[in-house]
């Protein structure tokens, strides 16, 4: 008999050197996975998980599975092994001790670890969207946003009940905000804990509720809030603002404000993390001879000297001159501008006999440069981002 079962390690996935929390984990996803109340009807799921937890049932406890790493399967067969171990699995999940306890309370609601519903407890978060111009995002701004919120009835004073009378202890809880059931499964009792239907896990009934907010304890009403939008932030980026959601419950802290910040896109600019990519267009005159020209960055228009030579899709490098960093502003990335000859497609008559001359001048000159990775007016292709980097 011992033959036809499967290795214990090899059931839970783990190396027989498995610590107690490797094992508390594999085990945990097979419970989840296999659970017959997860997979109803399905006979191979709960023999899966009956194999799991047979395997975790003897490899959590230490002298079990020193047993079973000296003895194998034959250490729990009748008369096998000093001290044999009957199998079975009539147990109570919440009887198994605090590992079984975490296990199933994680994925039933019960064992030891079950949190009381009816302490304090912090108020749910609120979410919420805020548009900004590209420019806003790189260097900051503020903006007002005005929500409903909810705060604390200045009737009842957050109790829920008229003026006069209070809450009661919930009796079906007994006040405890949580109700525990009971029920046979396949493999034994499994009590489990729920919230109070009653008092939906605040312990309290309210027999007289305030007229003013029809016993909730809160009333909404618009709010102005101002967000801080830090510069640097990115599209799709969230702001926390603590404290400005929904109130707590049986005394508990408020919950957060979340901001979703949406970038709007520019025209001439684009964003890769704290480093900008833009083009500038360029005259072949400009490009041929060199000088001062004119660049658009965040910061405003800035001169900028080309070397005479200028081949097109030259990128240059504006160090500093990107999006500032979260964590210190005062540090920027880099704009990185491809620069791009423009080859006019119209020209008057004066201008051809010009470029005519000057083609007579340099004769195959210009041929050669583009046969050699060179200019040549009719073959421009744009490469986006890419480039010779100067």
């Amino acid at each position: 008999m011992a033959d036809s079962k499967r290795d214990y390690y090899e059931v839970l996935g783990v190396s027989k050197g498995a610590t107690d929390a490797e094992l508390k984990k594999a085990y945990r996803a097979l419970a989840k996975k296999y659970h017959p109340d997860m997979n109803p009807g399905d006979a191979e799921a709960e023999a899966k998980f009956k194999e799991a937890s047979e395997a975790y049932e003897v490899l959590s406890d230490p002298e079990k599975r020193a047993r079973y790493d000296q003895f194998g399967h034959a250490a729990f067969e009748q008369g096998g092994g000093p001290g044999g171990f009957e199998g079975g699995f009539g147990f109570d999940m919440n009887d198994m001790g605090d590992i079984f306890g975490d296990i199933f309370g994680d994925m039933f609601g019960g064992g030891r670890s079950s949190r009381q519903s009816n302490g304090p407890m912090k108020g749910q978060n609120i979410k919420t969207t805020v548009r900004v111009k590209f420019e806003e995002a790189v260097f900051g701004t503020q903006k007002e946003l005005e929500l409903p919120l909810k705060d604390e009835c200045e009737v009842c004073h957050g109790t829920g009940a008229q003026p006069g009378h209070s809450p009661e202890t919930c009796p079906k809880c007994n006040g405890k905000g949580q109700v525990v059931t009971t029920q046979q499964s396949l493999f034994g009792v499994v009590r489990s804990a729920t919230i109070c239907p009653e008092c939906s896990g605040s312990g309290k009934v309210i027999r007289y509720k305030c007229s003013h907010c029809a016993g909730t304890g809160y009333v909404k009403s618009k709010k102005k809030i101002q967000v801080v939008v830090p510069a640097g932030i990115d599209n799709g980026q969230s702001i926390r603002i603590r404290g400005k959601g929904e109130p707590g419950i049986n005394g508990g802290e408020r919950g957060d404000l979340l901001v979703s910040v949406l970038v709007d896109k520019h025209p001439k600019f684009q964003r890769q993390e704290y480093d900008l990519y833009s083009s500038e267009p360029i005259t072949f005159t400009q490009a041929a001879l060199g000088g001062t020209i004119q660049i658009n960055t965040v910061d405003g228009p800035m001169d900028y000297n080309i070397s005479p030579g200028t081949q097109t899709d030259t990128r240059i490098t504006l160090k500093g001159k990107g999006v500032p960093t979260l964590r210190n502003k005062n540090v920027r990335g880099n704009h990185y501008v491809t620069l791009v000859v423009q080859v006019p497609d119209k020209l008057t008559a004066e201008q051809t006999d010009i470029l005519k001359q000057y083609d007579a001048a340099t004769g195959s000159t210009a041929r050669r440069s583009t046969d050699s990775g060179g200019f040549s007016f009719g073959e421009h292709k744009k490469k986006g981002f890419g480039g010779k980097k100067k």
